[in-house]
């Protein structure tokens, strides 16, 4: 199955031109443009060439055009630039400004240049957000009132993360009118063949650029800087780019990036504004179609028809990564996300957006060189993401059938809290064990979509505020009357369902095989309840420290906590080979099954445990300690919390495919892996 890939606001793939000009400058045109012989003369007229492209292109004028190393340095060299020409006029006895003013959605490299040039040149001055409205632009209100004291204004063309436009225009006009000293930084990322560009024209004093967001390489990128404005060298040396920027020109990149440069100016190897507007309704009506309840973080009238940002009522960001790369499509988070808690985007907070929002956001950016056939495949595979999500009980479903029901315990994790979901194929009917308030509308959906009967939602601990989270998943689900346990503590469910009060505390027991036992320590619960378990009574808490479970042998036993053994990528096929009893055990979610067009491992036997269901299956495996299990996931994140419970648990041969399914595929690529 080949990758769609849909993150092109990090980076894109690079330009068959470009690859071909880098290579032929890294074949035949290797001369440094400094030598004076015929060779490296043809090296600098490719760089004057590509140079003179850029100009054009930009509409740069009379302004400095110089090639560096990307947009961190040159938003580097903008503001020491500009902060160096303030302190001497400062020096001078001039008056500026008091404000380093920023937009609040700006990529983190500008306030972090900024912070860091103002401290080491002594400026002290004080830095400042300028707020968005709701659109994600620029508060022009805000903007007024501060221009007058500001020094240096920092913008952006278009937002990495939303594609909103900024409206440059009127932020000239008051610039202008009120702020006539204030120099302007404009980041153009974003905007590289994507917006139409004529920088002489404007007010904008300093313009980065990065190759790598339109097919050029890493490592290649532009800085602009308007005439008259002042300029200080980020760094000295040989006096390459007459002076500007010291250092070896990048004679690959630079002739790359003229390739890319060139198709940009023919008008026929990128899509028009038109084509790309009409790929991104093609997108927008397959997600809407595929993921009920959507929500777009950004106006469409207002950004890039690049770039989608949104939201799904119950799904997290990590869980839609997860989704869509499960099927070959390659997205990003809106913001930053561990295993246990996403990071709210700064972007769409700046935006005021809901926390739920803010915090699950995914990006979905193609870049100008999409085609149609591209965009009508990751159509289909997002419609399949769908199928799966329904198909898994996440998403309601009035077509498909649910995959058959099954008894398990289920564990449902955020921020640090674990919910137990107990279900009994029998009865068609489930318990939830300390719901927590986060996962409310997942729980309530997750047992809609299964119609499940619920007949108990308990608390271990209504000291800790679980009834209040209990009474909410009560009031979602519309549940009138639950059924009660037993003067014995009992309750008819599985294998029998007994609470046990310890102290101020309530354990679950189901059976010998599971004891939820919230927030009390192993041992304590161990002493209390004696023969009630056995051995190998797996022990489910209420908070979640990333060792999914533990069994009261373990406990008992204090034993640490401890890294699994990994395998490499490359070195997996011969440890099957060797271990023909082995187990590949895929802890990916059952819609990322679904999801995945492909078999990932052939000529062994797999077995799908997701992570949240693993605690129902230690047991079984530890009856076999010896047979080797190998435990896989997308990133390896994941398979190694399995390997390393199991590993704790006894389980001595317990292995991760270290980097996951991701490195394995690399594997396949050898001239993209390196052995150390």
């Amino acid at each position: 199955m080949k990758d769609i890939y849909l993150d092109c606001n990090a980076t894109t793939s690079v330009l068959p031109a470009a690859v071909a000009a880098a290579s032929a400058a890294m074949a035949h045109g290797y001369g440094n443009p400094s030598s004076t012989h015929a060779t490296g003369l043809q090296a600098k007229a490719m760089m004057d060439g590509a140079r003179a492209l850029a100009r054009r292109l930009l509409g740069t004028g009379d302004g400095r055009l110089m090639f560096n190393s990307g947009a961190t340095e040159g938003i580097q060299t903008a503001v020491l630039s500009a902060l160096c020409a303030l302190r001497e006029r400062r020096d001078a006895g001039q008056r500026i400004g008091a404000l380093l003013l920023y937009g609040a959605t700006e990529h983190k490299a500008v306030p972090e240049s900024l912070a860091h040039w103002n401290r080491l040149l002594g400026l002290n001055l004080t830095l400042r957000q300028l707020p968005v409205d709701t659109d994600g632009r620029h508060d022009l209100a805000a903007l007024g009132e501060l221009i007058g004291d500001t020094a240096m204004l920092c913008t952006m063309a278009a937002n990495n993360e939303t594609g909103v436009i900024s409206d440059l225009s009127a932020i000239a006009q008051l610039l202008n009118e009120r702020g006539a000293d204030a120099y302007w930084m404009v980041d153009c990322v974003q905007a590289l063949g994507k917006l139409q560009l004529n920088l002489a024209a404007t007010r904008i004093d300093y313009a980065p650029f990065s190759g790598h967001k339109l097919y050029a390489p890493k490592g290649i990128g532009m800085l602009y800087v308007r005439a008259g404005a002042p300029f200080t060298p980020l760094m000295m040396g040989g006096g390459q780019e007459t002076g500007q920027r010291s250092g070896t020109e990048n004679m690959a990149g630079i002739a790359a990036l003229g390739a890319v440069l060139q198709a940009l100016g023919d008008g026929s190897t990128f899509r028009s504004a038109a084509e790309l507007a009409t790929f991104r309704t093609r997108l927008v009506a397959s997600l809407e179609s595929a993921l009920p309840g959507i929500v777009f973080n950004m106006p469409f009238a207002l950004a890039l028809p690049t770039t989608l940002n949104f939201s799904v009522p119950g799904l997290s960001s990590k869980e839609l990564l997860d989704l869509f790369d499960a099927a070959g499509v390659r997205v990003s988070s809106g913001s930053a996300c561990s295993a246990s808690k996403a990071l709210p985007s700064y972007v769409l907070e700046a935006m005021r957006v809901p926390a739920w929002r803010a915090s699950s956001a995914i990006r979905l950016s193609f870049g100008p060189l999409s085609d149609e056939a591209t965009i009508l495949a990751a159509c289909e595979r997002i419609e399949r993401c769908g199928e799966a999500l329904r198909g898994s009980g996440l998403l309601p479903s009035a077509l498909a059938p649910l995959a058959a029901m099954r008894d398990g315990v289920t564990e449902l994790s955020v921020d640090g809290r674990s919910t137990w979901l107990l279900t009994d194929a029998a009865s068609a009917s489930c318990v939830v064990i300390d719901p927590a308030a986060a996962l409310v509308p997942r729980i309530a959906a997750f047992i809609r979509c299964q119609d499940y009967v619920v007949r108990a939602i308990v608390q271990t601990d209504a000291a800790q505020g679980g009834d209040t989270d209990r009474q909410a998943l009560i009031a979602a689900l519309d549940i009138v009357q639950l059924d009660a346990f037993d003067a014995q503590g009992r309750l008819a469910f599985g294998a029998g369902l007994r609470r046990v009060v310890i102290g101020a505390s309530a354990v679950y027991l189901l059976g010998q095989e599971f004891a939820f036992i919230g927030a009390l320590a192993p041992l304590t619960t161990i002493a209390a309840l004696g023969d009630a378990l056995s051995d190998d009574t797996v022990l489910c808490a209420s908070r979640d420290d990333g060792s999914v479970c533990n069994t009261v042998r373990a406990a008992q036993q204090s034993l640490a906590a401890t890294t699994a053994p990994q395998l490499d990528a490359a070195g997996l096929d011969a440890f099957l080979r060797a271990h023909p009893d082995a187990i590949v055990v895929d802890v990916r979610e059952a819609y990322e099954h679904a999801a995945c067009a492909t078999r990932v491992f052939d000529g062994c036997a797999v077995q799908s445990v997701p992570l949240s269901r693993l605690a129902g299956e230690v047991a079984g495996w530890l009856r076999a300690p010896q047979r080797p299990l190998v435990f896989v996931c997308r990133s390896g994140n994941r398979s190694a919390r399995a390997a390393a419970c199991l590993h704790r648990l006894g389980h001595q041969a317990a292995w991760q495919l270290n980097g996951g399914l991701a490195m394995a595929a690399l594997a396949t690529r050898p001239s993209l892996a390196f052995a150390a």
